[in-house]
């Protein structure tokens, strides 16, 4: 039975890559009509809106909603820096890049100096993207600086996540810190690209990105980590940029070179040593 659990998470967990992913590939497909300001709009807007129904929110309103509040911020800054970035970079790149947040925040907290080898797998893995830069067919070094600020949101999201994980359930934190990045974003898409969003056409393009995106990867991961080693899930995540690579390959046609494609393995590779090495910490702590 354990066996058939865990199979059963890492079928869960590669769904919600692929939807995510997947959802990011048809956003990009957005971004001519409505630009990444309105396609945002739509995630975040149908996502809260889909992720409050589910979840509500309103039983389980957090005492303190200063951390709750920069957590939605840090949200909705991780999405629209994101779109940003991958309007003008390949999506594996740039889910490669913004990796480097959640990177970060595991590598600060260890102790040890031989995790320090994971930081060097990571830089190198962005120095091989940035020759790319210097060409006229190459990548958008705006679009990379976009992806960095991204994962640097990420890491806030991530960090102000732990400290409102404690108030309450983690579906209603998520639904508020959705809302709150709603109300950020959705009149900015809104003022930005004006009555195009109103078109009947994209509308439920939009709501397909809410579900892709957001709605259906989080309950999907929620059931994952249920039924396996936190260590295990941390580590299937990190192959996130390989299947972003993969999702724009056959949804958008994005072809990475044989290089880029060893720079996004490099930052793979530091994540999951990083995601080994942060599991291995709490031990030698109880065990000490």
């Amino acid at each position: 039975m354990a066996n058939r659990d865990l199979l059963f998470a890492i079928a869960c967990l590669l769904c919600a890559m692929v939807t995510i992913q997947s959802g990011a590939s048809i956003a990009k497909q957005l971004f001519p009509y409505v630009g990444p300001e309105g396609t945002t709009a739509y995630r975040l807007g149908f996502s809260a809106l889909i992720l409050c129904l589910i979840f509500r929110p309103w039983r389980h309103l957090p005492k303190r909603w200063g951390p709750i509040l920069v957590y939605g911020l840090c949200l909705g800054g991780m999405n629209i820096t994101f779109y940003y970035a991958i309007e003008r970079i390949p999506l594996g790149i740039g889910v490669a890049l913004e990796f480097t947040g959640p990177l970060a925040v595991a590598l600060f907290s260890s102790k040890r100096k031989r995790d320090y080898l994971w930081v060097v797998f990571a830089i190198a893995g962005i120095i091989l993207l940035l020759p790319d830069m210097d060409s006229q067919t190459g990548l958008d070094p705006i679009g990379v600086i976009l992806a960095l600020i991204a994962g640097t949101f990420w890491a806030g999201y991530i960090l102000f996540g732990k400290k409102t994980g404690n108030q309450g359930s983690g579906g209603a934190t998520v639904a508020i810190g959705m809302a709150v990045s709603a109300v950020v974003l959705v009149p900015y898409g809104a003022v930005s690209q004006g009555t195009a969003l109103l078109n009947w056409e994209l509308i439920p393009l939009g709501i397909m990105i809410g579900i892709l995106s957001s709605a259906l990867p989080y309950s999907l991961e929620m059931v994952a980590l249920r039924n396996m080693p936190a260590q295990g899930f941390s580590i299937m995540m990190s192959l996130e940029p390989a299947v972003a690579a993969v999702a724009g390959l056959i949804i958008l046609g994005e072809l990475l070179t044989v290089w880029q494609w060893v720079a996004v393995l490099m930052i793979i590779i530091a994540s999951v040593g990083s995601s080994m090495a942060s599991s291995e910490q709490p031990k030698k702590e109880k065990a000490g």
